[in-house]
């Protein structure tokens, strides 16, 4: 389904495997009797089919490891998810996975974890202020610039434009807007004439950019900085989507590359959800069995046209 060039991390070690062999389970916030060395992946909403793709990469992973799993829901509240990462701490997890509901507000509850020595591996998004094993993450920063490219390049490198941001605070789309500011600066005659956070959700997309527009009604460009934004962008647009306005995302996921294929998106840069949790898994192995891990270990992200999303869709 996703290009064979993505890099990969090496296949969990024998050694490693016969450690952490046991019966998996999956729970939503602990409490089963399965054997297995257990740990927790603190998913900031399940209420995003990025996340649902990420936890269900990670949950076979774990259990082609012989991992209990122990999946948690923040939704998108950080308040829940400190009180998550805090029960996680007390219920006997031997590694936490953690993809922050806001980067800053998670900083606190990991610095906890790290007191009572329990490695965090983060998954997506950074953690500001506390030590994590390694980071996972798509490269943002070039997904944005590489955003920038395309919807100049759809727009013909002339008009105005609103850029969708995601959750105040994350890392990923302070990381993707940076990008996109950055990669807008070759294109002098487009003007980004607002900026205002949609909070990854569609809904919410759907209202702001139908009150930008009225606001600024000579748009000719969205860059949405992940899909569900750009498919409530598409939605607000109406007919105009894809005509007279050209809308990027960023995500790569199953309604963003249909999107594309109706025309009614012009590109996203397409992460591999399902890899980041497959790859936060196999760290958490490697870290349990005392290997060294990277500090950061980014996958790539591929631009998706109408020209080669057939390559990404089953």
């Amino acid at each position: 389904m996703k290009s064979s060039s993505f890099r990969r991390i090496a296949a969990v070690t024998t050694a490693a495997a016969l450690i952490l062999v046991g019966t998996t389970a999956c729970g939503r916030g602990g409490g089963d009797s399965a054997s297995g060395t257990k740990i927790v992946l603190a998913v900031s909403t399940l209420n995003n089919p990025f996340f649902v793709e990420l936890r269900d990469g990670a949950q076979a992973a774990a259990t082609a490891a012989g991992l209990q799993l122990n999946i948690v829901d923040a939704q998108n509240d950080s308040a829940t998810q400190a009180n998550q990462l805090a029960t996680a701490a007390s219920s006997g997890a031997k590694l936490v996975i953690v993809n922050p509901v806001d980067s800053d507000a998670a900083g606190s509850a990991v610095k906890a974890l790290n007191t009572a020595n329990i490695p965090v591996i983060a998954v997506d998004r950074t953690v500001n202020g506390a030590t994590v094993a390694s980071l996972v993450a798509s490269d943002n920063v070039a997904g944005g610039k590489q955003a920038a490219v395309e919807l100049a390049t759809a727009m013909g490198e002339k008009g105005s434009v609103i850029d969708l941001q995601g959750v105040s605070g994350t890392s990923a789309s302070r990381d993707r807007g940076a990008g996109f500011e950055e990669g807008m600066k070759a294109y002098p005659n487009i003007t980004v004439v607002a900026k205002q956070t949609a909070n990854f959700d569609r809904a919410t997309a759907l209202d702001v950019t139908t009150n930008l527009l009225q606001a600024h009604p000579e748009v000719t460009g969205v860059f949405a900085e992940n899909d569900e934004m750009a498919l409530g962008a598409v939605q607000a647009l109406g007919s105009r989507a894809g005509t007279d306005v050209k809308v990027v995302g960023f995500d790569g996921t199953t309604d963003g590359l249909a999107a594309i294929t109706s025309g009614t998106l012009a590109a996203t840069i397409a992460q591999q959800p399902a890899e980041l949790g497959k790859l936060a898994i196999e760290l958490a192995v490697k870290t349990l069995a005392g290997e060294k891990v990277d500090a950061t270990v980014p996958v790539e992200v591929v631009t998706v046209t109408k020209t080669n999303v057939g390559d990404f869709t089953k």
